[in-house]
């Protein structure tokens, strides 16, 4: 049905479109248009367009809950009422209608099934004969209203700016209903679990224990241990993708040649697009081991899955979005400043020493900053390399987890939605979210700061 209505749909805005234009064409022929023909078919094709999408997207959803409820009412006029049993009852009935239910079908059930393709049927018909209807009056009253005095061209400026606006609006509202979700659900957390407990508190146990003389019985949800471990990851991160990625940068901005840097950039991209699974294997199967089997030579003990083991893939993860960031805006930075110090005598290393990275500086931080929520943000390898213990430590041979790993855990499986244990994964994204709003926070006034220093 939706194929054969934006067929429909599509036909009939090319036609009105192509009308549109003729009709304006011949009336330039007589008198001096304001706009160009074509503003002319554009806004004809818009008074088809905007109403036939407006009757899909209105009447659709309708036309679905109508027909959901005539066959509801066919099977059973009380089951409607049953929030339970609607939707698996709903599911058997549309299953029937389309052919695809595995058993012989209830008498109840087949006369269902015909309401529900019967409406369906009919109101799919309806929905394309409006569609249509609708369409081919905004295509009259578009026609109708084409004059040499007609301004067709602000008309449509003026649509496709309020369109952008529309967008900007679902852009930002989405923002915000995210944000409001995840407020809502870490108030509720707070009124079973103290903020005081929860900021700082430093054990983390959030199952609750079968026996009530075990401990942590009531459950524990003290997140230092999760800050620390997460801190602990993403600082080792850092260590390998920082210098590794601004030296690559560096290298490939100032000394490489053309052939070279468009044969390595790609190459080095290609660890941001590798999955994070798959990394994650790398570091438990290979990484961990061999930092196990190392230390174990050197007398130190070593989990067998450790911070080390995750920050170092991490790293690796990470690295192309400090290198390739860094190297757009070192290639950014402009050649005069780089002329003017050769000029004054000074050698190419102290250019990109004292000339090149203090004017690329505000970048740089930037995809410091970029690196640093992505390694914040990350679940499976530290799943797979670091573990689920949340361990009060520094140590980085030590195994710890981290705020992603924790809501990841909490959320798998069927949940209940009004324990403390399953709002505590809210509370934990919460603070992740205030987090990650605070390093771009700093990154935008970095970056502010230095782009008018160097403008």
């Amino acid at each position: 049905m939706a194929l054969l209505y934006f067929s429909g749909l599509t036909f009939l805005v090319i036609v009105s479109y192509l009308f549109g234009r003729s009709r304006a064409a011949l009336l330039d022929r007589t008198q001096s248009l304001h706009s160009r023909p074509s503003y002319h078919g554009t806004l004809v094709a818009l008074f088809v367009l905007i109403p036939m999408v407006l009757v899909f997207a209105f009447g659709k959803p309708i036309a679905n809950y109508v027909t959901e409820m005539q066959a509801l009412h066919a099977y059973d006029p009380q089951i409607a009422d049953d929030a339970l049993r609607r939707g698996a009852v709903l599911r058997d009935i549309i299953l029937v209608a389309n052919g695809g239910y595995s058993s012989q079908p209830t008498e109840d059930l087949r006369r269902a099934a015909d309401t529900y393709a019967r409406f369906h049927t009919w109101s799919n018909f309806l929905i394309v004969c409006v569609g249509i209807i609708f369409g081919l009056l905004g295509a009259a009253f578009g026609l109708r209203s084409l004059s040499a005095r007609l301004r067709a061209r602000n008309r449509v400026e003026g649509l496709v700016k309020w369109t952008l606006f529309a967008a900007a609006c679902v852009a930002v509202l989405t923002t915000i209903g995210i944000v409001a979700s995840v407020v809502f659900e870490t108030m509720r957390f707070f009124e079973r679990v103290s903020p005081t407990e929860f900021l700082f508190g430093l054990h983390w146990s959030p199952q609750t224990a079968i026996r009530a003389e075990q401990g942590g019985s009531a459950g524990s949800f003290g997140i230092v241990p999760l800050v620390t471990g997460t801190l602990l990851i993403t600082v080792i991160a850092m260590f390998i993708a920082g210098p590794i990625g601004l030296f690559a940068a560096i290298y490939m901005a100032e000394y490489a040649s053309p052939r070279f840097r468009n044969l390595a950039k790609p190459v080095l991209e290609i660890l941001a697009g590798i999955p994070t699974v798959v990394l994650g294997f790398f570091a438990a199967l290979t990484v961990a081991p061999l930092i196990r089997a190392s230390g174990e030579a050197v007398g130190l003990e070593v989990a067998s899955e450790s911070a080390l083991a995750a920050g170092i893939v991490m790293g690796m993860m990470i690295i192309p979005f400090v290198s390739s960031l860094s190297d757009d805006i070192i290639n950014a930075v402009p050649q005069s400043l780089r002329d003017g110090s050769y000029a004054m005598g000074a050698t190419k290393s102290e250019t990109i020493k004292k000339v090149v990275l203090p004017a690329a500086f505000g970048g740089i931080v930037s995809a410091f900053m970029l690196a640093v929520s992505r390694a914040v943000g990350e679940t499976m390898i530290v799943v797979m390399a670091a573990g689920l213990a949340g361990n009060l430590t520094f140590n980085p041979l030590e195994a710890v987890t981290t705020f992603t790993v924790q809501i990841k855990t909490i959320l798998v499986g069927d949940q209940e939605f009004d324990s403390a244990k399953t709002l505590s994964a809210f509370a934990l994204g919460f603070v992740l979210f205030f987090f990650t709003l605070t390093l771009n926070v700093i990154a935008l006034q970095v970056v502010k700061r230095y782009r008018e220093q160097y403008d």
